[in-house]
């Protein structure tokens, strides 16, 4: 087994913590998964989801995200996950292809102009920031100035992104691209 610090870091949501990595995880783009069916390319994410506690993950150059179910306790679970890792580590690819990540980044370039540049200043102003605290965002629809978006990783549970997270991001979008926007959260299915 290969020696590598594995470094925890809290995240605005208290059901997060984002688990840093002195090797890359994911070569390219990110991956992430809600259900234990939706990891079937990626041993080590399959293996996390084995752990009783675990809720979704979201795996992004060198960190994986680690959300967890209420009733999980972080004493408890965060051991286990990191053993997890590292015991997985030697096997796992980098490169692996998640079919859903490679679909949405092919599908990209044949959005509409409105949304290609809303992903834009997505990717400016407001992905760095949701990254550096263990998530992301993803643009659902846009029709009628109504922009519909889902978040991941330890965004998709924090308590703070359906009111002051959204706000910000709506507050960006109508500075930067339509002052007529709104912005609303997917439901989740």
């Amino acid at each position: 087994m290969s020696e590598f610090e594995i470094f925890i870091q809290p995240t605005p949501n208290p059901n997060a913590l984002k688990f840093i990595l002195e090797k890359i995880i994911k070569t390219d783009g990110k991956s992430t998964y809600k259900t234990l069916n939706e990891c079937e390319h990626n041993p080590m994410a399959k293996k996390l989801f084995d752990l009783r506690g675990v809720d979704q993950l979201l795996f992004y150059q060198n960190v994986i995200t680690v959300s967890k179910f209420n009733f999980a306790n972080w004493e408890e679970l965060e051991p286990q996950i990191v053993k997890t890792i590292e015991d997985s580590m030697d096997s796992h690819d980098p490169d692996f292809l998640d079919p859903v990540a490679v679909a949405e980044t092919q599908n990209r370039d044949h959005l509409s102009p409105e949304i290609q540049n809303i992903e834009s200043i997505l990717d400016k102003s407001i992905r760095p920031g949701l990254q550096g605290d263990g998530g992301d965002i993803q643009v659902v629809d846009y029709k009628d100035n109504v922009l519909v978006v889902k978040y991941q990783g330890a965004c998709g549970t924090c308590p703070s992104s359906p009111a002051g997270t959204l706000q910000a991001i709506t507050g960006i979008l109508k500075d930067q691209f339509n002052p007529e926007i709104q912005v609303y959260i997917a439901p989740e299915y």
